[in-house]
């Protein structure tokens, strides 16, 4: 049997997580052990940038440099980082997936506010205390308490654990991949199911590190138990053994809270040998991303597994044909793999009727920006976007500019828009996309262009650079932005930025690249002349 474990990942993450850094002298004998050349194990430190090769101060501190941050932070926050001393090293990170709590910074693997750093140092909070005494409750979790956790399951197993009944229950509910893409859970599943090669693998996609988006991370917190008996489900279903959760490495209280649930499951022999007494085995484990926001794209996350660096593959083949070790792998993100029981509990038909204007299921949304109450919502499908922001308390400030419903990777729409129903059909209809469950809230007042160049910066900054459209083409959309930003825009920057954003979709191998100019483009088409009144430069100049 192809053997599951990242080896080369999971030991970097290991040494670096008990000596702080990773020198010469570790990597050497970690070849050595391994039989593997040296190079192969510097080029994955070299690319993944959670790895780092030199000794840390006393304490280190990530502070988010995106959007929602970005909005939040004032002087006032920022002069926090000036009276920390010389033995605390302070940098700047992409979206640590804290945008409710904007703006967010780290203390070691400690998410705080980045004005509770100071009183965070000494001494570090642990990542197990983050969430004690934090409420929960879920619609869309069956179980009033948790003894009956697995509850579902079991009795599916019981009954004959018909994976028919499961895969009609998936398509009856209209059920959709929540991590962006949108593709039909239960056609995914029977597709793997079909595949005769094995082993085969179950992977879920805890990686979200778009800006904006954390919902999924609620979900790890939370409802743990839903996520592990939607892979049981999966994994019986399409006849795997093995599964994985790739959890990005700034979530690591998250992590921890999963890592208890999964004892508790193997405790109650729902994960083992006998898996909920199905005569399967099947079981879960956890693997720490070491960073980087193309390890969304579920190819990349795949090449990681492998032990390689996280650059997207060409496709076809789909991973559901060949993926992990080139067998037939099902990915699905958090939310998605959270919603099977519930929906195998009370029935497809039954789960689609939870939605509102003739939209399906319940959904949760991550909500920041300039809205009072940030945070994850629980909410009927085709609520509108007007309705999710008075349940986020509203705008700040209380006029509504533009919103992007979708994420960072999904397009900026005027406020005019705000009565479209959150829905795939309804918000692809209004010009933008459902995405990753997330939306951005932007108050009048705002610098348009720089909150488009701020979001387009965050892709420029994750390009893995494999492909020469998205790693120069986002580059040199900068080098225009800021331009403009400083006043020095020109009239033909315009065109060459559509031409870029065009070629970039066209040519880019993976969404990163083909979406990366969308918060540009969106936004010049919602507001052309605000837009335009920015590169009004003399092009003779």
């Amino acid at each position: 049997m192809v053997r599951l474990m990242a080896t080369l990942i999971d030991a970097l993450t290991a040494l670096q997580r008990e000596h702080g850094h990773l020198d010469h002298l570790q990597l050497d004998a970690l070849a050595r052990e391994r039989g593997v050349p040296l190079f192969r194990i510097q080029e994955l430190v070299s690319f993944y940038p959670h790895f780092r090769t030199t000794a840390p101060k006393r304490r280190t501190v990530a502070v988010c440099r995106d959007l929602a941050c970005r909005m939040a932070a004032s002087d006032a926050d920022r002069a926090v980082l000036g009276g920390l001393g010389d033995d605390v090293e302070i940098h700047e990170v992409s979206c640590l997936g804290r945008c409710d709590r904007a703006p967010a910074a780290a203390v070691g693997d400690c998410p705080v506010r980045l004005a509770e750093v100071a009183t965070s140092i000494d001494p570090a909070p642990s990542p197990a205390e983050v969430y004690e005494g934090e409420p929960q409750g879920f619609n869309c979790d069956p179980y009033p308490d948790t003894a009956d956790h697995y509850g579902t399951l079991l009795g599916w197993v019981r009954s004959g654990g018909d994976p028919g009944r499961c895969l009609k229950a998936l398509d009856d509910s209209g059920l959709r991949g929540m991590g962006g893409a949108g593709f039909p859970t239960g056609k995914k599943w029977a597709l793997v199911r079909s595949e005769h090669a094995t082993p085969k693998y179950v992977v879920c996609n805890a990686d979200e590190s778009e800006p904006g988006t954390f919902k999924d991370r609620t979900i790890l917190a939370h409802l743990s138990h839903l996520l592990i008996e939607g892979m049981i489900f999966a994994g019986l279903v399409v006849g795997a053994e093995e599964g994985i959760v790739f959890i990005r490495h700034e979530y690591e209280p998250e992590r921890l809270r999963l890592e208890a649930a999964l004892a508790g499951a193997r405790a109650r022999g729902v994960l083992g040998k006998d898996a909920a007494g199905s005569g399967q085995r099947f079981d879960i484990r956890t693997v720490v991303s070491p960073g980087g926001y193309i390890l969304g794209e579920e190819t990349a996350l795949l090449e990681c597994l492998e032990d390689r660096r996280g650059e997207p593959r060409n496709k076809p083949p789909y991973p559901g044909v060949e993926g992990l070790h080139g067998r037939p792998t099902l990915i699905n993100n958090v939310e998605t793999l959270a919603f099977v029981a519930p929906i195998v509990a009370e029935g497809g038909v039954a789960w689609r009727a939870r939605g509102t204007r003739g939209c399906s299921g319940l959904k949760l949304m991550a909500v920041s920006g300039d809205v009072n109450a940030p945070g994850v919502y629980e909410i009927p499908m085709g609520t509108t976007v007007a309705e999710l922001i008075e349940c986020a308390g509203g705008v700040v400030g209380g006029k509504l500019l533009a919103f992007a419903p979708g994420g960072a990777s999904s397009n900026f729409v005027a406020a005019d828009r705000a009565d479209t129903p959150i829905d795939f059909d309804r918000l692809a209809e209004a010009g933008t996309m459902l995405g990753s469950g997330a939306l951005l809230v932007v108050a009048e007042g705002r610098d348009l262009l720089e909150v488009a160049r701020n979001v387009v910066a965050f892709f420029r900054n994750e390009s893995c650079g494999k492909c020469v459209p998205c790693r120069v083409g986002s580059e040199k959309a900068m080098v225009m932005l800021d331009e403009a930003r400083a006043g020095r825009g020109q009239r033909r920057h315009l065109a060459l930025l559509d031409e870029l954003r065009d070629t970039m979709a066209q040519t880019s191998i993976c969404g990163l690249g083909q979406v990366a100019l969308n918060p540009w483009s969106s936004m010049r088409e919602a507001f052309p002349e605000v837009m335009k009144d920015r590169f009004g430069g003399d092009d003779s100049a």
